[in-house]
């Protein structure tokens, strides 16, 4: 017999409460990440937000509490956000994959994440896809290469696309999972990741670079009102 693909839908309800979903995500045993992780990181933020920022995973803080984004890499996109004009208040945080995944670390030390692999993206997807059944948003930003995967498929290349405005959902990898869950001029943007600038050699370069794009997604809100 073929092994069973892993995948979150038998635990995915359907539902039109946020809440409800995110009540629901705790139990997921769609692959082997819950195994390591503390627990389910969920998506955060106001159901009518017109930006969702799709991030790649929960980090070593998120896991630890429960939220996305609240550690610093989520501290420096807040900065990159409000330097690029956007109204972070207004957005939707959330990740391609649901649980840390991460190295052996020694008690007391910070636990550093490994990438998600193809398998494991895939297996969450479908709480993805639930969440923006219940969003409507006008524009989707993929952070780095992980949830570009998510979004838009294998094939895509955040060093070579980023920054640069595409339908939503026509460009989405499987777009008849999205279909009418966004505005008809919706768009999604890739662009890094904030830990990516953490990590980089020359940080300022690397942050004007990130606000760069989250400055295009700004202006392509403002001229589309």
């Amino acid at each position: 017999m073929a092994d069973t693909v892993p995948t979150a839908a038998p635990f995915v309800p359907e539902t039109d409460d946020l809440d409800k979903l995110r009540e629901a995500a705790q139990c997921c045993r769609g692959c082997d990440l819950y195994k390591e992780a503390t627990r389910t990181v969920f998506g955060e933020g106001p159901p009518d937000a017109g930006t969702v920022l799709v991030g790649e995973q929960p980090g070593d803080i998120e896991d630890r509490q429960g939220r996305p984004f609240v550690g610093p890499a989520g501290k420096l996109l807040d900065r990159a956000v409000a330097d690029a004009g956007l109204d972070r208040s207004g957005t939707y945080v959330t990740n391609a994959v649901k649980h840390f995944k991460h190295k052996p670390a020694a008690p007391g030390k910070r636990r550093i994440h490994e990438s998600p692999n193809q398998t494991e993206i895939m297996a969450c997807r479908p709480w993805l896809v639930a969440e923006f059944s219940l969003l409507h948003p006008r524009a989707v930003v993929a952070l780095g290469a992980v949830a570009a995967k998510g979004l838009l498929g294998p094939s895509f290349r955040v060093t070579k696309q980023r920054g640069i405005p595409m339908p939503w959902p026509e460009s989405a990898h499987h777009p008849e999972d999205f279909a009418g869950e966004a505005h008809d001029d919706a768009f999604v943007l890739a662009t890094i990741h904030p830990s990516a600038v953490l990590r980089a050699d020359d940080r300022d370069a690397a942050y004007r670079g990130l606000v760069d794009d989250l400055r295009v997604v700004a202006e392509q809100l403002a001229s589309r009102r």
